[in-house]
């Protein structure tokens, strides 16, 4: 299950590390304890589809400008952190 989409008049909100760790377990259909922040997701069955599924809604709900790219190299939170600005 997807989070909540934004409205028009909601605020766009600070991408963090906990939400990356939650979106990321909530594609994968497991518990964000489980998902390390510093290991490769493809070992977890992140994929690119699920990367750019999860791209999207960050760049919707947060105006990230990643591209896919950037993602695919290295598929670790602790990576994509930094790219995704998170806080």
């Amino acid at each position: 299950m997807s989070p909540t989409p934004r409205t028009p008049n909601t605020p766009l909100t600070p991408l963090t590390v906990e939400r990356i760790r939650a979106d990321v377990a909530d594609c994968l259909g497991e518990d964000p304890a489980d998902i390390p922040v510093d290991e490769n997701l493809v070992d977890y069955g992140l994929d690119s589809v699920r990367v750019m599924t999860l791209l999207e809604l960050w760049r919707r709900e947060h105006a990230v400008t990643a591209g896919f790219a950037d993602l695919a190299e290295r598929p670790a939170i602790e990576a994509w952190a930094p790219l995704l600005g998170a806080v």
